[in-house]
């Protein structure tokens, strides 16, 4: 009897077990809403479960890769540089009230300057925490996208749905603008993205090696037009000794 009765429990537990893990998420029970008792009263609400499984498909989406997709926040060091902690400053304000100013003139955000200062973090930071709100953002590696571009430039399949992929997206995150040398192709692909975007008010969030100056003169169409997005977001970096690679 008492080996009859130590059988029956492990097969009920194994039984129990086999019921729990058939679940991705045991609160909803993969259903995706919840029960919640609020003054005495129940509402069905969203499962967080939905939220966490929608923000990983819009980073993967994204295209940020999985090593930015460590950088954050967080783990910024401003090492108690003024200007690192303003830039930090500056991107949490900017990501934290982002729904706020999203559809007015001035939406969009650029750091600039010195390599190494931190720029593609705090850029990849922002849209870890847009993502995190379910805000759909697209990132663009210019020196690779542009090269892709040129590449692919008699397929017009291809190069119509990347352009209208970069031109339309919620949130436009464009690293290393304008990085290596820059040829005429070049300033023609990125104005119809950056002049879509200005048109339409949708953001930018933009980081390059280039001063303001810089940016204006490599072309003014461009450069004006995302000056005058990020008009009140423009963070410029000047000090060599801010250079992560170099100084840390």
């Amino acid at each position: 009897m008492e080996d009859l009765s130590k059988r029956y429990e492990q097969m009920l537990n194994s039984t129990t077990n086999s019921y729990k893990t058939k679940y991705q998420c045991l609160k909803c029970k993969d259903t995706g809403w919840v029960d919640v008792i609020k003054d005495g009263h129940t509402y069905v609400e969203i499962c967080p479960c939905v939220i966490v499984k929608e923000n990983k498909a819009i980073m993967k989406q994204s295209g940020i890769s999985l090593e930015f997709q460590t950088k954050n926040f967080e783990n910024f060091n401003t090492k108690n540089n003024p200007q690192l902690v303003t830039a930090k400053n500056k991107a949490i304000v900017y990501s934290e009230n982002f729904l706020k100013f999203e559809h007015t003139r001035y939406n969009s955000i650029m750091f600039c300057g010195q390599v190494g200062a931190g720029k593609t973090h705090l850029g990849v930071s922002i849209c870890s925490r847009l993502i995190s709100q379910n805000i759909r953002v697209v990132y663009m590696a210019y020196r690779n996208s542009i090269t892709k571009f040129k590449q692919k430039i008699m397929d017009d399949v291809y190069y119509d749905k990347e352009l209208n992929r970069y031109a339309t997206a919620r949130v436009l995150y464009i690293d290393d603008l304008f990085k290596g040398k820059i040829t005429e192709s070049d300033i023609n692909i990125m104005y119809e993205i950056v002049n879509y975007r200005y048109i339409n008010r949708l953001p930018i969030i933009v980081s390059t090696e280039m001063f303001l100056t810089e940016l204006i003169e490599c072309d003014e169409a461009i450069g004006s037009r995302i000056m005058e997005l990020c008009k009140g977001n423009i963070i410029s970096f000047r000090e060599k000794e801010l250079n992560y690679r170099v100084y840390s």
